[in-house]
């Protein structure tokens, strides 16, 4: 069984394990599954709506609330581009933004988290069969492998945009077309994932903050609230490890 808490991240997924406090309201560039390990978690959402359940699949750019009500949890990132994410598509588009209890109850906990550890979406939601979706555009996949294998700094979207031939206004245009985020916020989310991939238990916050491009550790802090609804130090500080792979 796994213990402590511990973050995972691979070239398209990151996996973060434990326990974690109530989020304030935020958004992701990115689709999370959320999954309670040892009970229910409170899922909150704009109009007033409130889901209790043991699993959600939330699309990138929902605002909501998570409280994991003291249950231990494990939430999926899955980078926008994923072969997963496209094959999700049209399941989010007939079933809307936030799917609730997508995980079947009756698989094992043992077997969920084997599948967590291997990053098996498919297998975890019981969507093996799902086709797959046309690729994304080669224009925007290069400009996110420029944004996720940027040195100190991290392009603007002039630069991509001219680098793709493209206005800036257009480049705006096709990349929340083919991923369902703006540049802006997916810009974001590639400097804070940069810097959790940087932090070490034994290490500070400022050093990852300036692995990820930011000014320093305020402006760190800020974007990391925009984006998780939680402080840096709340989410890394209790990491028994971070894991990279690939």
């Amino acid at each position: 069984m796994l213990s402590g808490n511990a973050l995972t991240l691979c070239a398209d997924k990151a996996l973060y394990l434990g326990e974690i406090p109530a989020t304030g309201w935020h958004r992701h560039a990115a689709p999370v599954l959320l999954l309670g390990l040892s009970g229910r978690f409170r899922l909150l959402l704009p109009a007033g709506r409130v889901e209790t359940c043991h699993s959600a699949l939330v699309d990138a750019g929902v605002e909501h609330v998570f409280d994991p009500q003291g249950e231990r949890v494990a939430l999926m990132y899955l980078e926008p581009d994923a072969p997963e994410v496209r094959r999700l598509r049209p399941v989010f588009a007939r079933q809307g933004p936030v799917i609730g209890e997508p995980v079947p109850r009756s698989v094992s906990r043992w077997h969920t988290e084997q599948r967590l550890h291997s990053f098996d979406l498919p297998a975890l939601l019981g969507r093996a069969g799902l086709p797959e979706l046309q690729p994304v555009d080669p224009r925007v996949l290069r400009s996110l492998q420029r944004l996720r294998e940027a040195g100190e700094g991290v392009p603007d979207r002039d630069a991509l945009a001219r680098s793709a031939h493209l206005s800036a206004s257009r480049f705006n245009h096709l990349f929340s077309d083919e991923l369902g985020v703006s540049f802006r916020s997916y810009r974001i989310w590639t400097q804070v994932r940069r810097a959790m991939a940087a932090y070490r238990p034994d290490g500070s916050l400022t050093e990852a903050a300036l692995d990820g491009a930011f000014a320093d550790s305020a402006h760190f802090s800020r974007m990391f609230r925009h984006t998780f609804g939680m402080t840096p130090s709340s989410v890394l500080r209790p990491l028994r490890a971070v894991n990279l792979l690939g």
